[in-house]
C-alpha cells in the first residue's frame, strides 16, 4: 500500500493526535476521514485481488502439466502474498521438481507446511498455556472417635459403663484407681429383713405407770 504525500502529511497529522489528543479544524476532520475511507477502500482492493490471485492459481494448477510456468509463477506471488500452500499444490509441485523453479517452491512450500503441523500440534498439546491439568483431589477429612467408641488399646466399651466411669469421683494421691470390674450384685433381702415383726401393746397397767 502506497500513500501519496498529501496522504503521508494527514497521517502523520492523525498519529501525533492519538499520542496528544487536541480539538481539530473542521477541515483537518474531514481530511483524516477522507483518508480513514481511503484505506478501507485499499484494503476491500487487497482482498478482492487475492480472491482472483487464488482462482486463477487454482485454474493452473487444474490444467497441469501444459500450465507450468504460468502456474509456478502465480504460486509464487500467491506465496509472497501470504498464502499457505495445500496438499494439491505439494502434489503438484513433486510432478514439478524437475524444473529449477518447481524444486525451489516444493522445498519452501514444505518447509512452511512443516511449520504449520508443528504450530498447530504446539496448540493442541498437553501443559501448553491454555490447557489446565485436572486439580489434585483435597485432603481427606479426619474422622474423630465417638463417645463410648473403641479405644486405641482396648475393646469397645458400652454406652452405661462409659457414663458411670464420667459420673466417678477422681482417684486420691496415692490410691490405686479403681479396677475397671462391674460392683458386686446386691444381696436379695430376707422376707423378715423386709416386713419386720411389730411390737406387742403393753398392758394396761404399764402404761399408767409410764404415764
Amino acid at each position: 500500500m502506497a500513500f501519496s504525500a498529501d496522504e503521508l502529511r494527514v497521517l502523520r497529522r492523525a498519529l501525533a493526535l492519538a499520542l496528544h489528543p487536541a480539538p481539530l479544524p473542521a477541515d483537518e476532520v474531514r481530511e483524516c476521514l477522507r483518508l480513514a475511507d481511503s484505506v478501507d477502500e485499499a484494503i476491500r482492493e487487497a482482498g478482492r485481488l487475492r480472491a482472483f490471485l487464488l482462482a486463477d492459481l487454482a485454474r493452473y494448477r487444474a490444467a497441469l502439466p501444459g500450465s507450468a510456468t504460468g502456474y509456478l509463477e502465480l504460486l509464487q506471488d500467491a506465496l509472497a502474498a501470504g498464502y499457505r500452500p495445500q496438499p494439491d499444490d505439494l502434489t503438484a509441485l513433486r510432478s514439478l521438481r524437475g524444473l529449477p523453479l518447481g524444486a525451489a517452491l516444493l522445498a519452501r512450500c514444505q518447509g512452511i507446511a512443516e511449520r504449520s503441523v508443528r504450530a498447530r500440534l504446539a496448540r493442541t498439546a498437553p501443559g501448553t498455556p491454555g490447557i489446565t491439568a485436572p486439580a489434585a483431589p483435597g485432603p481427606r477429612t479426619r474422622l474423630t472417635a465417638l463417645p463410648g467408641g473403641r479405644g486405641a488399646g482396648g475393646p469397645a466399651l458400652p454406652r452405661a459403663a462409659g457414663a458411670a466411669r464420667a459420673a466417678e469421683p477422681p482417684a486420691a494421691p496415692g490410691r490405686p484407681a479403681p479396677a475397671d470390674r462391674p460392683a458386686p450384685p446386691r444381696p436379695v433381702p430376707t422376707p423378715a429383713e423386709a416386713f419386720p415383726p411389730r411390737k406387742k401393746p403393753a398392758p394396761p397397767g404399764e402404761r399408767r405407770e409410764a404415764s
